[in-house]
Order: structure tokens, then C-alpha cells, then sequence
């Protein structure tokens, strides 16, 4: 009989030894080197994490970070907090390259340096575009959610709103094709709402997620205009495309697309490549891998109800 319990031997094992198990050059863990034999650098998500607060202080100035904002100042405040946006992300952008670099000596790679520039550039142009989907995004959860007090309250409370702005800002270097950088700043924000939206998600404008603990948006998912979602909801894969080594093949569409003014109740699964047509329903629970025309209804079967009189059917 096999049993699961550790053997306690006479002599304790060293230091020493402890550290070079862990330390093994051979381990699956350990970060690979270059040609040259360098290390890649890695971000750092404690930068990425504070680029994430500025940007959120830019985009909703007054509301993070000092509150004393008015028309006065606000070009200072916003410009400054930028400032120090596009200097952390310069260099963890460089990092991202870096890290995937092939070359000689990636920590001073002068093509990861000046492609790093460029990309930092680009991104932050994105950012009054961002700013207007995101203010679409606060309005679609007060208008949607009858216990909102106000569009503030939206701002400064709903998980909703907090997922939605990581994401439309990890979309924008998703979009760039800066590796790392993206999923690092979703699954933050996925770790703090319980809400899980790959960075390749293309998504429209005044989205809405109520409640939010339990939603899964896959990378090649496509969301309209107007789509509400609430809580434990799957836009999903349905299968895996595999190649010819078993392995899977990356990239392929293979979550669903949602046309505008969707509704997804609470617990929803909807699977593969499919659409759910302009305006559909689709309720609590409920299962689906086909696509639906427009103004669907779906729903679970009607509970069936029956009444036990002195033990009957018992």
C-alpha cells in the first residue's frame, strides 16, 4: 500500500544543499539566456502596477490620486502624472522586448531601446480614445444599474469599471504587439474584481459588467456596442485547434462574437466561434454553442412544480 506521508530520515538536510535544488541551471523554471549567455530582463509588475494607478489618475483625474483637481490645474495634473506614465512604460516595454530578444546582449540592445521609444509613443496617442470608450463604459453602468447613485459612484466602487479600464489599456499594447506587458496589467485587475478578460478581447463601447466575480472573456472574443453582462459569465472556447505535434494552434478565432445590446445573465456559458445576433437575451445558466439570430430569447426549461399531499410521490 503506497502512502503519501514523508519519510523523516536521521540526518537533516543542509542549507546548502536545499539551495542548489532550487537553484538547478537544468530546472523548467529557470528563466532562459541569450546567445550571449545574459539573462533577459523581466517587467516588473510593481512599475506596471503603478503606471496602471497614473493612468487611472489621467483618465479619471480627481478621482484618484489627489482630489483637489479643477480646471485650473488640470493640465498640470494630467500632464505630469503622463510624464511619468511614459517614462515607466519606455522602459518596461523595453523589458517585454527584451525579454523575447534573440540578441547578443538584450539588456542593451539598441533596437529593443528605440523600438521601445516608438511603441511608448504610440501608445500613449491612444489615450484620449481610451478615455472616451471608458466614459461610455461609466455611463452603460449607471444607466444599467438602478442601485448607482451617480456615474462617481461607478467610477470609485464598480469592479466593472476598474476591469474594464486595465483591459482597454492592456488592448492598446495588445494591439502593438508588446509581449508580456498586456497580460500582466489584465490579470491584475483580474486579481483584485475576480474578473478575467484576455487583452486580445475586442470590445465596443458602453460595455458593462454587473457584479462581475466570475467573468471569463477569451482573447479572440468580439463585443458590440451596448453589451451588459453580470456575473459568472463564459465567452469561451468550445475546442482547441491542435497541429500536427498535438500541440495547440494559437491565435485562431475561437470564442464568440457578441453583436450590439446583448444581454448575458448570471452563470451564462457561451462557447466557440458562434454570434449571438443584435439584441439577443440570453438567461441565467444556460448553455450555448450555436449562434442565434437577432432579438434571441433563450432561456432554461420552465421548473416543473409539484405538490406531495400526505407523503405522495415521496
Amino acid at each position: 500500500m503506497t502512502t503519501n506521508k514523508i519519510q523523516v530520515g536521521d540526518v537533516a538536510p543542509s542549507l546548502a544543499d536545499i539551495v542548489e535544488g532550487l537553484c538547478e541551471s537544468t530546472h523548467a523554471l529557470t528563466r532562459r539566456r541569450s546567445q550571449g549567455g545574459s539573462r533577459q530582463l523581466l517587467p516588473s509588475r510593481e512599475d506596471l502596477i503603478e503606471a496602471m494607478e497614473l493612468c487611472r489618475m489621467v483618465m479619471f483625474p480627481g478621482y484618484f490620486g489627489p482630489s483637489e483637481v479643477d480646471d485650473e490645474n488640470v493640465r498640470y495634473h494630467v500632464g505630469a502624472k503622463l510624464d511619468r506614465v511614459a517614462r515607466i512604460m519606455r522602459e518596461q516595454i523595453r523589458r517585454g522586448l527584451c525579454f523575447l530578444c534573440d540578441g547578443l546582449d538584450p539588456v542593451n540592445c539598441e533596437e529593443c531601446e528605440s523600438r521601445a521609444s516608438r511603441l511608448a509613443g504610440v501608445f500613449l496617442t491612444r489615450f484620449p480614445e481610451v478615455r472616451r470608450l471608458l466614459a461610455t463604459d461609466v455611463m452603460a453602468a449607471y444607466e444599467g444599474d438602478p442601485a448607482a447613485g451617480s456615474p462617481d459612484e461607478t467610477i470609485l466602487c464598480y469592479p466593472g469599471v476598474l476591469a474594464i479600464t486595465n483591459h482597454r489599456i492592456a488592448h492598446e499594447l495588445y494591439r502593438l504587439e508588446v509581449p508580456v506587458l498586456p497580460r500582466m496589467i489584465s490579470e491584475h485587475a483580474h486579481s483584485i474584481t475576480g474578473i478575467d478578460i484576455h487583452p486580445g478581447a475586442q470590445i465596443g463601447e458602453k460595455f458593462f459588467i454587473d457584479h462581475g466575480t466570475g467573468v471569463v472573456i477569451g482573447e479572440t472574443a468580439v463585443i458590440g456596442n451596448g453589451v451588459r453582462i453580470y456575473q459568472g459569465v463564459t465567452l469561451g472556447a468550445k475546442s482547441f485547434p491542435l497541429d500536427e505535434n498535438g500541440n495547440p494552434i494559437k491565435g485562431m478565432p475561437r470564442h464568440p462574437i457578441v453583436e450590439d445590446n446583448v444581454t448575458i445573465y448570471s452563470g451564462a456559458t457561451i462557447l466557440g466561434r458562434i454570434t449571438l445576433g443584435k439584441g439577443t437575451v440570453v438567461g441565467g445558466n444556460v448553455w450555448v454553442t450555436r449562434s442565434t439570430p437577432p432579438s434571441s430569447r433563450l432561456a432554461q426549461a420552465p421548473v416543473r412544480q409539484e405538490s406531495f399531499a400526505e407523503g405522495g410521490g415521496i
